[in-house]
């Protein structure tokens, strides 16, 4: 069945040529059939009329945490009164994870997941991380890839109590990287101070490697490391963080395919330095936003919110922020099939209360998702039943 959407203020496509005005797309099944002016539109099965109204390509959100169970608000009221952030606190979410059924972890994930949704992602990575035991990290694994768009293993997320970090790094890259492989895509290490330095780091990327996952890195999020070196050496996906960066960290990610992930979410939760998305930028690197979200430094699923902030904050154009939300983010996961709107994408919209993408850092803060189109599926947005 084909659908005409049309009357279109605004659409953001993510291919050359910029918005265009007056625009209308076919979806047929799963995918996007046609795109181009209102005017010229082919014969569809049936019509809708987004009535003037801005479409861009639903968020891709490529750097979450959402298995786990607990709650960290009073770490988060210490931060905001000035104690500092350390990778410590993972620890708390580790305990309550571990004590939680899968009935809970699983129920907790739809629903921050279908929060998302309602909000425009249409695409999610989601990482283990808070079991740190081969048993909690399959199990993390097995329930994100029961609902989550893209996994990730992040068994090397912190040294957790009774081990030694040799000791750690053997159940890592052995016993648990075996029991995790089966349901996820990628792998991540936490290379920061306090977590895992360039040599444990490198270890998990190459055992990661070698079993046939790509990779991802966080790094450079509490101060000047390596996290940025190892992740451009061994070709991974994305560096996530990115706060503090060198000259030679932003060369070195500029002449690679290494996408720099920014979470500016985080950076303002945490209190540290917002990522030099401009600087980045400008070097001819290629940037993603995503949210991170988690329960201990970000948490929301707002990728509205995000963008707002690369907008008003960190010195993007509302285009090269909605881009580093979709497109930048679908690079971030090298997928090709989402992130942009043309001919034989995926059909996933996301329709705005608002003539313009601009109105997302024009009106922060208000809530302007219209629809949302997944799978060429439209989803009933209107959140859970009142209390």
């Amino acid at each position: 069945m084909a659908i005409l959407i049309t009357d279109i203020g605004e659409l953001t496509t993510n291919t050359e040529g910029g918005p265009l005005r007056e625009a209308a797309v076919v979806v047929e099944g799963e995918r996007i059939a046609w795109v181009g002016s209102a005017s010229a539109a082919p014969a569809a099965d049936a019509r809708v009329s987004v009535d003037g109204r801005a479409v861009l390509p639903g968020w891709v959100d490529s750097h979450t945490h959402l298995v786990f169970a607990g709650d960290r608000t009073a770490e988060f009221e210490a931060r905001m009164a000035g104690a500092p952030y350390r990778a410590g606190g993972i620890a708390t979410t580790v305990a309550a994870t571990r004590a939680a059924t899968d009935a809970t972890l699983s129920t907790n994930l739809a629903r921050h997941i279908a929060e998302a949704r309602r909000q425009g992602t249409t695409c999610l990575e989601t990482k283990t991380g808070y079991g740190l035991n081969v048993a909690d990290e399959r199990r993390s694994a097995r329930l994100a890839a029961e609902i989550a768009d893209e996994v990730t293993y992040l068994g090397a997320h912190l040294i957790p109590e009774g081990y030694s970090a040799d000791a750690y790094l053997d159940l890592v890259c052995g016993e648990m990287l075996d029991a995790v492989a089966p349901f996820v895509r990628w792998a991540d290490v936490f290379c920061e101070t306090g977590a895992f330095d360039a040599d444990q780091s490198d270890r998990v990327l190459r055992a990661a490697a070698a079993r046939g996952l790509g990779l991802r890195v966080h790094g450079n999020q509490l101060g000047h490391g390596p996290g940025v070196q190892l992740a451009v050496r061994h070709g991974a996906a994305s560096v996530d963080h990115c706060a503090y960066l060198t000259d030679a960290d932003i060369e070195a990610l500029a002449a690679s395919d290494t996408v720099a992930t920014v979470l500016p979410a985080c950076d303002l939760s945490t209190r540290q330095p917002l990522a030099p998305a401009r600087r980045l930028l400008d070097a001819g690197v290629t940037v993603a936003i995503a949210s991170n979200a988690n329960p201990g430094t970000s948490y929301t699923t707002s990728m509205a919110y995000c963008v707002a902030t690369a907008v008003l904050q960190m010195g993007l154009s509302v285009a090269e922020a909605v881009y580093a939300a979709t497109a930048g983010g679908a690079k971030a996961l090298r997928r090709t099939d989402i992130g942009s709107i043309a001919a034989g994408t995926r059909a996933d919209l996301h329709v705005l209360d608002a003539p313009s993408a601009t109105h997302l850092a024009y009106r922060p803060g208000v809530p302007l998702t219209a629809a949302v189109w997944l799978q060429g599926q439209r989803l009933d947005i209107s959140g859970p039943d009142p209390i």
